[in-house]
């Protein structure tokens, strides 16, 4: 699993939404080919020696890749990016996405769940001109967020601090969401596909997310393309619990159609 990162590592991680995306896809093409050469990444990302070696001795120093002569290499999982890398990818489409899973929620007073992520809180945006919700979450994030909007009302779960993804998980988070009902949950994920439902890389984050799925009357996994077809080391959700998937074009058509025909109901944004 990731290391969990500082204050000051997140601020510099994310300092730069150009930089914060090249070093995602640098740990992609880390991620791909096991290690790479600083002549590989110079032609793939049309970036200077010097910039490459400051962005590699970032990331290094976070334990996500390790450094070798004249290049790096993967350090055990790159599946789950920081935060503040995440946050940077796929923009246009998570916008698209979130916008097409808002007008999903009714204008009349309703409760909606939302767990942590940059899709999920994408949706939160949305949900400015909604007047009388409920958001539940567990996610500091989309908290901070929802709370400079006076007319909908947060509430927040307990629990322990997750601090690669700010959200709030163990036994008390799940206490919560089983001890409300509410209209809808908004679901983000790592991996959706038939073979293995609704996944994501923490144990415990998605039994705390499991618990907010229960107790829904229906559920919206909201997922950028790059998650379709994917399988992450954790259960959230069967496909059985989800009614509706919003994502883009950019998915795989053939993983899409199985997800009809395993009775989800597929959106693209």
């Amino acid at each position: 699993m990731a290391t969990a990162y500082s204050t000051s590592t997140v601020a510099e991680l994310g300092g730069s939404p150009k930089r914060s995306r090249r070093m995602a896809d640098i740990l992609d093409a880390i991620a791909e080919r096991g290690e790479i050469s600083l002549t590989q990444l110079a032609a793939l990302f049309d970036s200077s020696a010097a910039t490459l070696r400051r962005d590699l001795t970032v990331l290094a120093d976070q334990g996500l890749i390790v450094r070798t002569h004249g290049g790096a290499k993967a350090a055990g999982s790159l599946a789950e990016l920081p935060v503040a890398l995440r946050d940077t990818r796929f923009q246009d489409a998570k916008r698209r996405i979130a916008r097409a899973a808002a007008i999903r929620i009714p204008r009349e007073r309703h409760a909606v769940a939302l767990s942590g992520g940059t899709t999920t809180a994408g949706v939160a945006r949305e949900l400015v001109n909604h007047a009388d919700l409920t958001i539940v979450t567990n996610s500091l994030s989309i908290a901070s967020l929802v709370a400079s909007y006076p007319r909908l009302k947060v509430v927040m779960t307990g629990g322990i601090l997750r601090a690669q993804s700010l959200e709030l998980v163990g036994v008390l988070a799940e206490g919560t969401f089983s001890a409300i009902n509410v209209g809808t949950a908004i679901l983000g994920a790592d991996g959706v596909s038939a073979d293995a439902g609704i996944t994501t890389h923490d144990e415990t984050e998605a039994r705390t997310n499991h618990a907010m799925v229960a107790k829904a009357q229906r559920t919206i996994v909201v997922a950028d393309g790059s998650k379709i077809g994917r399988a992450a080391l954790a259960r959230m959700a069967e496909l059985a619990d989800v009614d509706v998937l919003v994502t883009d074009d950019s998915a795989d058509p053939g993983q899409l159609q199985r997800l009809r025909d395993a009775g989800v109901e597929v959106v693209l944004a």
